[in-house]
Order: C-alpha cells, then sequence, then structure tokens
C-alpha cells in the first residue's frame, strides 16, 4: 500500500505531554501553549483531562483551560474523560470532543482506571451514549497495545477485540497506543494487519512512545500500513505515571520534519512548531526532547 498523501498529526502535548510533570504549570501557560500551537496549523490539540486532582494534579485547571483557549476554526480542542462525572463535567466547560481510554492489559487497566477492561468498557459505553446524545465527539485510546510493563507481550487479538468494541460504541477514532514505547517496526506492522481485519484503517490513528527509540520507525511503519493518522507530543513531552521508564511521546517536531522529507503534507508549519515546544520547554527550564528542534537551533547558530 502506498503512503498517504495527507496525514492528520493529533497533538497531544498540553493533556500526555504536561500531566506527568513534577512542576506545576499555570493555566495561563497552558493556555499559550495551546494557542502556539494552534497558530502552528494543527487541527487536533488534545487540551486537558476531566480526571480527580487527587491522581492527575496537572489537569485539575481543566475548566479553567477551557474556558480560556482561543478556539481556532477548523481546530478541535479534545479533552480526555475517565468517567461519568468527568463527562458531565466537561460538557459543563462546553467541550465539543472528548477522548475515551482503554488498554489492552488487565493489569495496567486496573493500576490506570481502577478496574477491569471489561468494566473500563461498559463505563465507556454509557459516556458514548451520552456524549452523542449531546452532540460531543468521541475518540477512543487504547494503551499497552504493543507491551504491558506488568504482563510483557500483548495478543493483537485483543486489541482488535477492544478497538472494535471502542468503533462499537461510536467512537470516530481509536488510538492505538504503545505506551511503553517497546514497540518494533515488524511487530507494529503485525498489530496493525490484525486489528484493520475489525477495524476500517480510517479508524485507527497510531501513537507511539520512543523509550527504546522505536517512535518515527513505528510511524513510518504505520504509515505503510495505510494509517494516515499520528498522535505526537511538542518537544517530546509525555510519559506515563502506570508506566515505569517510559519516556515520552514521539516528537511533534521529529515526526514532521519526517513526514516533509516525504512529501506528505500535514498543514503544519515547523517553525512556528519548534517556537511553541521551545516556549514550554522554557517555562520548564530544559532543553526541548526534539532532536530536529535542537537540530534546526545549532544551524541557526
Amino acid at each position: 500500500m502506498g503512503l498517504p498523501e495527507y496525514v492528520k498529526i493529533v497533538e497531544v502535548g498540553p493533556r500526555d505531554g504536561l500531566q506527568n510533570e513534577s512542576i506545576s504549570v499555570p493555566t495561563s501557560v497552558k493556555i499559550e501553549l495551546i494557542e502556539r500551537l494552534s497558530r502552528a496549523g494543527l487541527s487536533v490539540v488534545e487540551s486537558a483531562a476531566f480526571v480527580s486532582p487527587k491522581w492527575v494534579p496537572q489537569m485539575a485547571d481543566h475548566a479553567a483551560v477551557m474556558a480560556g483557549i482561543n478556539k481556532w476554526p477548523g481546530v478541535s480542542y479534545p479533552a480526555l474523560v475517565p468517567n461519568m462525572q468527568g463527562l458531565i463535567a466537561a460538557l459543563a466547560a462546553g467541550v465539543s470532543e472528548i477522548a475515551v481510554f482503554s488498554s489492552a492489559s488487565e493489569s495496567f487497566s486496573s493500576r490506570n482506571t481502577n478496574c477491569s477492561i471489561e468494566q473500563g468498557l461498559a463505563r465507556f459505553d454509557e459516556i458514548c451514549v451520552v456524549a452523542q446524545a449531546s452532540g460531543v465527539r468521541v475518540r477512543g485510546y487504547i494503551s499497552c497495545v504493543l507491551g504491558c510493563p506488568y504482563e510483557g507481550s500483548v495478543e493483537p487479538d485483543r486489541v482488535a477485540d477492544i478497538a472494535a468494541e471502542l468503533l462499537r460504541m461510536g467512537c470516530y477514532e481509536v488510538s492505538l497506543g504503545d505506551t511503553i514505547g517497546t514497540g518494533t517496526p515488524g511487530k507494529t506492522r503485525s498489530l496493525i494487519e490484525v486489528v484493520a481485519g475489525r477495524v476500517p484503517l480510517k479508524n485507527l490513528a497510531g501513537h507511539f512512545h520512543d523509550t527504546y527509540g522505536q517512535a518515527l520507525a513505528n510511524a513510518y511503519s504505520a504509515l505503510e500500513c495505510g494509517i494516515s493518522v499520528l498522535d505526537s507530543s511538542v518537544a517530546g513531552l509525555g510519559g506515563c505515571p502506570y508506566a515505569p521508564g517510559a519516556s515520552g511521546n514521539v516528537a511533534s517536531e521529529d515526526l514532521l520534519y519526517m513526514l516533509n522529507g516525504m512529501g506528505i503534507e500535514t498543514g503544519v508549519d515547523m517553525d512556528r512548531l519548534i517556537s511553541a515546544g521551545n516556549f514550554i520547554c522554557n517555562f520548564l527550564g530544559r532543553p526541548s526532547g526534539s532532536r530536529a528542534a535542537r537540530a534546526f537551533a545549532a544551524n541557526r547558530t
């Protein structure tokens, strides 16, 4: 199968990227980051998570963030929702798109959401019904699709079953997440081939972490399989509190550099994207995790 002519980049930095930061990021900084990412041309910027502040303190200002965003035409600002309480809060905040998250690992599901995979899916089924009745779009995530920190390998058939269930509920897109970054291009291809037997490729996305330096290679493998939606995080921000040792998501700048080099359209401006990454890294007090951003900076000095 040929490579896609256009790839939609789903920017997850403001939510997935910041949620595990030990430094408290002010609401104003989050809003400015989202504004800069919107200005860069990204059509999807995941902006908040309506989760308990007890478990994810960084996302405690979710309603204020959503209220403060200058929503650009044609740009979606989804928020993560773990339960009905979170959905109610998201609806009150005027959220027009949400994301729900399952896991392909029972152990990870138990630690991350305090319930089994089956219980989580039943919860999301109810959320999807209410969300769609309210005119809110729903995207689905599946974590640990290529490996689990507690169980090791994960069967592709299990991932396919969950993806098909999320699609049945009404999720317009299901993102396959290599949460601990243990996947390789061959395993990525094998996984997508199995899942695509149950869910159309047009409804699938790839979400790769770079723990073992395989994120871009896995993204390329997904493109070869016919995937045309890829998640990434500006400056490579991210990680997961329930996945020990997992590094951040593939850096949006690095993904964009690869896609630009292949002549694949994204609508994203590299200079503005790098500027957004530098903005948040300057606040956090550390260099960008993007190799492309660091290389561009070195070549300009």
